[in-house]
């Protein structure tokens, strides 16, 4: 396994599980799985700013994980890093919400079978989008022949 990958493996895996981690603790404990109030007038459910909550957290830590530690040889400012970033979190959930749709509601599968079928897929999507979008490298330039 190429060593980029594998860092994207432990730093996107450390995220998913601190993600998970966050939602579960700010739903049951923080929310107290009740409607939250806002103050300019609406209302959410505990679910929903948990995830608002964890994504606040999760986010920032994915592009700077990625940015330092998986793909430090990027050359592309980094705002438009940051911005393709926010794409491709984007992409990934867009796609991850059809997906788990199309599996359970579609094709019949139980949650847990749908959820790691979509696994799969959402993250090889944005591994490569992230190495060939995100967070670009210049091309090798291959070396002038020079004839003898």
């Amino acid at each position: 396994m190429p060593l980029q990958t594998f860092r994207y493996a432990v730093c996107g895996g450390g995220n998913t599980v601190l993600s998970i981690a966050l939602l579960s603790i700010a739903h049951n404990f923080i929310f107290n799985n009740e409607i939250v109030q806002l103050p300019f007038g609406l209302a959410m459910t505990s679910y929903i700013a948990a995830y608002v909550l964890q994504f606040c957290i999760t986010f920032p830590l994915g592009f700077y994980l990625s940015l330092y530690v998986v793909f430090p040889e990027s050359h592309l400012r980094r705002r438009i890093q940051l911005f393709r970033y926010l794409l491709v979190v984007a992409g990934s959930f867009m796609l991850n919400y059809v997906l788990l749709k199309f599996f359970i509601e579609n094709l019949g599968w139980y949650p847990t079978p749908a959820m790691a079928a979509n696994c799969v897929v959402v993250i090889t999507f944005s591994y490569v989008s992230q190495r060939y979008f995100s967070f670009r490298t210049k091309k090798q330039s291959e070396p002038v022949k020079t004839e003898a």
